[in-house]
């Protein structure tokens, strides 16, 4: 699982119910939630905050929370 799963299954939000809101397919939800290498655009982060009422930046800064810069 993803840490956009982890996130949405930590949230109790639906799969389902998101596909409908953002008009992503229910295909390319499980991809985003269940593969490791698939790639997360902005445009589709942006529509999953909207359609589970967070801000954008608080999904951001859970997917990457490891991220640091360089000393």
């Amino acid at each position: 699982m993803t840490s956009l799963g982890l996130y949405l299954a930590r949230k109790s939000v639906s799969k389902s119910e998101v596909a409908r809101k953002t008009g992503l397919s229910k295909a390319r939800i499980s991809e985003l939630t269940l593969n490791p290498t698939t790639k997360l655009q902005a445009e589709e982060l942006y529509k999953i905050a909207l359609a589970i009422d967070v801000n954008p930046c608080e999904i951001l800064m859970e997917l990457f929370k490891d991220v640091k810069l360089i000393e």
